[in-house]
């Protein structure tokens, strides 16, 4: 980051305080912690207006090198060795003796395993945890374990009696279905499923559900007490198409109200519409348009994690989003010369590969659909438009930097010990990004806390079409199936929310989380259940896979057929988009 930008990011000046600022959390085992100066040096790299690769956008990474007999070198480098799961694995020949070749693997148990090389005539992967330390020389042999592993077919390929996957690249939806099944089945606790991806693109009222009303003094059941209840100024009891099951609402759903997901601790539901939120909140004029009579009745679905019991991730599709430049703002000067707004257009020598990690599917609950694609996530219009690049929204996976974080951009980010945050980016937000293990941004924001009052109200661009970016059709209707996310603090609790709204604008958005008195919210994805996906996951009755429940029935589509049934999309089969995914905390 360089000196001046340390201090300008609030970071202590000197060589002690970089590094003290900049190397938490602890390295602990395997590759030494860079020293102050090679992080400084790699710091101002990642600072710079453009930077040659995605390595260079991983600037808390450690690395190590070896000699090789035949005069080569092997370096490895855990990418953000706070989050501890991405390694790289390059071997470089001895000059003319042919070309470089790189790895990139997943650890296959983060809390646990540390990966280093160790010195010597023969050096070797030294992977180091629980008392155990283990050498592994995959790369050795006349048909190398690497070698094997890159021709399975797998996203992952397990390497070094499994404590390490290979992961390799793959054609979204495409990968070779019989060797993923039975990689899966043999090694993963519900693993007998693949995942496939079926586009469509819908808009307008496309998706529009609108539940029958009943009696409103009809009782559905407790209210889930920390979460309490919708600021709505009617209750009535709907009878939805929500696809998940939840507990006490036999005949129904009483709107605003909170439900537990069945089989699912810690998951809570919810549905209302538009025209049922209070009077107070609909007449204020802060910034949100009225509604109209389609949108009012336009039914929404809620899911609430209860962040005290799972953990948040981030994973890139094999396509979606993309590095490239969108084809929206304008460009000038040395942005031609440049394939992609942050320097560079593919994440080489890194893969993406669009699957949550084996490792991790026992525990997996949840998986939400991320956001837009590169080419529909910038600016074409408004003055974010005329700087900053045209604001290209910024995503980080596992520590790594895929696209840079932009000011005034709404951001979801999860730090490495955990935390989950909401928030409006601005620069010195920066600071944060040595801390950061996944981000995703989006937009802007759709509500947000009043610094002067504490309420929830609607983002100051929520009304502009181009000025929030709030895309829709062509002809610029905004009303059409949206997906958005919000945080929640409550009765000391935590709250992730997730919200489907079947037909609305943004401004409905507005209300409905103002309603529901998010703290922050804002938008994912929209015109398609495939686009919108979310479901919860659990284990098969024949306990040999997983199974869906669907927020809405219609994101069934998307997932693809296989033996006569559907199996679900990220968790078993890699799809060519992002996706967040949430786990059970061990």
């Amino acid at each position: 980051m360089g000196f001046e930008l340390a201090r300008r990011l609030g970071v202590a000046v000197g060589a002690v305080g970089v590094a003290a600022a900049l190397a938490a959390p602890v390295f602990g085992q395997g590759i030494p912690a860079p020293d102050a100066a090679t992080l400084d040096a790699q710091w101002q790299v990642y600072a710079g207006d453009t930077v040659p690769s995605v390595v260079e956008f991983s600037p808390m990474r450690a690395t190590q090198e070896v000699a090789l007999a035949d005069g080569g070198t092997l370096r490895l480098t855990s990418l953000h060795p706070g989050v501890n799961r991405w390694y790289l694995l390059e071997r470089r020949p001895a000059e003319g003796q042919g070309r470089a070749e790189s790895w990139h693997f997943e650890n296959g148990d983060a809390a646990t395993w540390f990966v280093s090389l160790t010195g010597g005539a023969d050096p070797a992967l030294l992977i180091e945890g629980a008392g155990d330390a283990r050498e592994c020389r995959p790369w050795a042999g006349e048909t190398s374990d690497l070698a094997t592993a890159a021709g399975s077919g797998l996203p992952y390929a397990p390497v070094c009696g499994g404590r390490l996957y290979l992961r390799n690249k793959v054609s979204g939806s495409r990968t070779n279905r019989e060797a993923v099944s039975d990689f899966l089945r043999k090694n993963v606790v519900f693993g007998d499923k693949l995942v496939n991806l079926i586009k469509g693109t819908f808009f307008e009222d496309a998706f529009l559900e609108s539940a029958a009303l009943g009696g409103e003094e009809d009782d559905t059941g407790a209210v889930v007490a920390a979460l309490g209840q919708a600021d709505l100024d009617r209750r009535p009891l709907m009878r939805t198409a929500m696809g998940l099951p939840v507990e006490g609402a036999p005949d129904g759903m009483e709107a605003g109200s909170w439900y537990v997901a069945d089989g699912q601790e810690g998951v809570f539901a919810s549905v209302m519409q538009p025209g049922l939120i209070s009077a107070e909140i609909l007449k204020a004029r802060n910034g949100a348009n009225w509604f109209d009579g389609v949108e009012q009745n336009a039914d929404v679905y809620l899911v609430a994690f209860d962040l005290g019991r799972f953990d948040v991730g981030y994973e890139l599709g094999t396509d979606h989003p993309g590095l490239e430049w969108s084809s929206r703002p304008q460009r000038s000067g040395i942005d031609w010369n440049i394939p992609g707004p942050d320097g560079f257009a593919r994440p080489d020598p890194l893969v993406r590969n669009g699957m949550l990690s084996p490792a991790l599917t026992p525990r997996v609950v949840a998986g939400i659909a991320g956001g837009f694609k590169r080419d529909h996530g910038a600016f074409r219009f408004s003055d974010y438009a005329g700087f900053n690049r045209g604001h290209h929204y910024g995503f980080i996976s596992n520590g790594v930097t895929f696209s840079r974080m932009i000011e005034n951009l709404a951001t979801l980010y999860v730090t490495v010990d955990g935390e989950v945050g909401m928030k409006t980016w601005q620069e010195a937000d920066n600071a944060m990004i040595p801390r950061l293990a996944y981000a995703r941004q989006n937009g802007v924001s759709v509500v947000e806390r009043d610094p002067g009052t504490g309420a929830s109200v609607p983002g100051p661009r929520v009304t502009s079409w181009g000025g929030g970016n709030w895309s829709g059709s062509a002809e610029a209707q905004l009303r059409t199936l949206r997906s958005g996310a919000c945080l929640r603090e409550s009765g000391g609790r935590k709250f992730l929310i997730y919200a489907y709204f079947s037909s609305v604008t943004p401004s409905a958005m507005a209300r409905v989380f103002q309603a529901y008195e998010c703290d922050y919210g804002m938008l994912l994805d929209m015109n398609s259940p495939e686009l919108t996906y979310m479901a919860l996951y659990r284990q098969n009755e024949a306990g040999d896979g997983l199974v869906a429940d669907h927020l809405s029935r219609p994101m069934a589509e998307s997932d693809p057929w296989l033996d006569g049934s559907r199996v679900p999309r990220f968790v078993t089969f890699s799809d060519n988009r992002d996706f967040i995914y949430l786990l059970r905390k061990e």
